[in-house]
């Protein structure tokens, strides 16, 4: 407290910051960029889909909107293409699953044993994980090519006729991008399987080995119950990428031949980008979502109902 001609004047006292305050400031100053790049590809996006779902085309310009309520949603609903598109989805999922786990599982149980170069091995599997789907894809375009394609020349070593159209046969073609699926991305589902199973105690198999029980018991009654979380969560992240599987369609198949592997986001790429109905678009894309969170939360429900051990 200061006099000054005879008026006190109180000096005001430094703004201090706590060090937790200032690490807190130093925070949101490091996640502020993520933020902000979440809210523009992300948060704004997803409402201005919401908004578009809601709009009908009036115009030849694709921003000649007006107000149409849930006329597009009435309009999916009715659309024999689209619950086609979400049937050949569904075909393209659920095998695909399946065998992301069950060859995931089979790998991972073989590489945790004692071999040789299990190193060099683990990578060899884990690479196609890494690599593009579009460059992917175009060397198994060209690998089941008729003829030329090096997978159908190892056929022919069987007796089996080397000119099979695989991309181009409406019975064969799912089968060919189920199989470029599955070999894209077993080595993730190795990759998580192995540190689950290296998690598991050795002393719950040499107990087990104690009472007599043989490999087949002991997968049954110990490995395969305790990965029960990791198959949980790995069927959850399966069933999520193949929903919204695009890239290895329009890469291989452009959805034919007629339209056996027109899968919904294919759909709705066709509707948005080249039909240029982008109100319509994002109303199936919202049903899509509504799709995957309904079995996204049914998987969790089933989840939390496991056994404890």
């Amino acid at each position: 407290m200061a006099e000054i001609g005879g008026v006190r004047v109180k000096h005001k006292k430094p703004f201090n910051l706590t060090i937790r305050q200032r690490d807190n400031i130093w925070g949101y100053a490091f996640i502020l960029p993520c933020v902000i790049i979440f809210l523009i590809f992300t948060i704004y996006p997803f409402c201005y889909s919401a908004f578009l779902s809601m709009q009908e085309k009036v115009g030849t310009n694709i921003t000649d909107l007006q107000f149409a309520g849930a006329k597009q949603f009435i309009k999916a609903f009715q659309s024999k293409e689209m619950w086609n598109s979400f049937k050949v989805t569904a075909l393209y999922t659920f095998p695909t699953v399946f065998f992301h786990l069950a060859i995931g599982l089979s790998l991972a149980m073989l590489v945790n044993k004692s071999i040789h170069l299990k190193g060099l091995v683990r990578a060899m599997y884990f690479v196609p994980v890494i690599l593009s789907t579009v460059v992917i894809s175009m060397v198994w375009k060209f690998m089941l090519s008729p003829k030329v394609g090096l997978f159908n020349l190892f056929l022919s070593n069987f007796g089996i006729d080397p000119d099979i159209a695989w991309l181009k046969s409406p019975k064969l073609a799912m089968t060919a991008v189920i199989i470029v699926g599955v070999w894209k991305w077993i080595g993730y589902f190795m990759v998580l399987y192995l540190a689950a199973l290296q998690d598991i105690p050795v002393s719950l198999y040499e107990a087990a080995e104690i009472d007599g029980a043989n490999g087949l018991q002991k997968f049954f009654k110990i490995t395969f119950p305790l990965l029960g979380n990791t198959t949980q969560f790995l069927m959850i992240i399966s069933v999520i990428n193949t929903f919204q599987v695009f890239d290895q369609i329009f890469m291989m198949t452009g959805g034919g031949p007629i339209k056996r592997t027109d899968v919904i986001v294919y759909y709705i790429y066709r509707q948005a980008f080249q039909i240029y109905d982008m109100p319509y678009a994002s109303a199936v894309s919202w049903l899509l979502f509504v799709v995957i969170f309904v079995l996204t939360a049914l998987q969790m429900r089933i989840s939390k109902e496991k056994m404890e051990y």
